[in-house]
């Protein structure tokens, strides 16, 4: 077959394998399938998710099951404002031999997996967050002066509880960017509730199976990036990201009103992939317009802020993001 053909049905496999995750996961993750499509695709593209909702909606438990489903060894760290670097990276300690010599042996500590789960990252101090953000960026840790590499896949799954503000420290703005995505898990509906209390309050329960391997993992990323993109919905992400920065020219009077800062070009690098995978879990070949509409709010709302004045007023970042997406959509519809 020619190189077009073969792409095609790669990519037909691998829709086929991620509805078969899909259909794993919500066996222990009832409902919330936009929560179960963006935390997926955001181990699709290689990138971190930051997952923000209460307590008791799930989150813990999304994470072990998409450990279990991908076949990713994970491990899980409960932030706290007194863990330290050490903690989380691992530290050296020293050991005597039976001859009397001594030696330095380093212990991992459990960033060393390929799925983590920091549960209430906003718990921890600056100076351990800052430790995780070399290893998010760089996937390399420093300890005691040596660089230590982690292993491929390395994936972080963050949550954070948005009403809980006590004896918790803001993630930087620096941080917030390297999470490909920020997912948004809210309250489920009625008929998903009751679907929930009758599979979870009983002798047994399902079980998640194992769909994925780490190789097959590995390549699915590969191959998203095979995955090809059109003009226009790269003409649209560029207008998309350049419409919410303040001072840039031609742009709407509420952004410049609203906006104290707009999202980088990490933003647009994060939309190309996030649409790829979207289109990917739809069952399509490529991705369009509605991709784009569909994942502007959990690409952008944390890579952009609302200015003093704006959140006075008691305006929404969501729905600047939506309005404004929808226009530039109907916009390249027209023309």
């Amino acid at each position: 077959m020619s190189e077009p053909a073969d792409l095609v049905s790669e990519i037909e496999a691998l829709e086929n394998k991620l509805q078969e995750a899909k259909a794993s996961i919500t066996r222990r993750f009832i409902g919330q399938e936009k929560v179960v499509d963006l935390t997926l695709t955001a181990l699709l593209c290689g990138g971190h998710a930051l997952l923000i909702g209460l307590p008791g909606l799930g989150k813990t438990r999304l994470v072990e099951t998409l450990s279990t489903v991908m076949g990713l060894h994970g491990n899980r760290i409960q932030f706290t404002p007194d863990l330290m670097p050490a903690d989380i990276l691992g530290s050296e300690v020293l050991d005597t031999a039976e001859d009397g010599s001594r030696h330095f042996r380093f212990i991992p500590g459990p960033i060393f997996c390929e799925l983590l789960m920091a549960d209430e990252i906003n718990r921890a101090s600056p100076r351990t967050q800052s430790a995780l953000l070399q290893a998010m960026q760089e996937r390399t840790v420093t300890v005691a002066g040596e660089d230590r590499e982690l292993g491929v896949p390395f994936h972080v799954l963050a949550t954070q509880n948005p009403i809980e503000q006590e004896g918790t420290y803001s993630l930087p703005e620096a941080q917030l960017d390297r999470f490909l995505v920020q997912v948004d898990v809210e309250y489920p509906d009625r008929q998903t509730e009751r679907d929930i209390l009758l599979a979870t309050t009983g002798v047994e329960e399902d079980e998640a199976h194992q769909i994925f391997t780490k190789e097959e993992l590995l390549a699915a990323q590969v191959l998203l990036r095979r995955m090809p993109v059109g003009e226009s919905v790269v003409e649209l992400i560029l207008d998309l990201v350049r419409a919410f920065r303040p001072d840039e020219a031609g742009v709407s009077e509420r952004v410049k009103e609203t906006v104290a800062w707009g999202p980088g070009p990490r933003a647009a690098q994060a939309l190309m992939m996030t649409v790829r995978a979207n289109a990917m879990l739809q069952g399509r070949l490529a991705p369009n317009a509605e991709d784009v509409l569909e994942m502007a709010r959990p690409v952008l709302s944390h890579r952009m802020a609302l200015n003093f004045a704006a959140r006075a007023r008691g305006d929404s970042l969501s729905d600047l993001i939506e309005f404004t997406a929808a226009g530039l959509v109907r916009t390249e519809a027209a023309a």
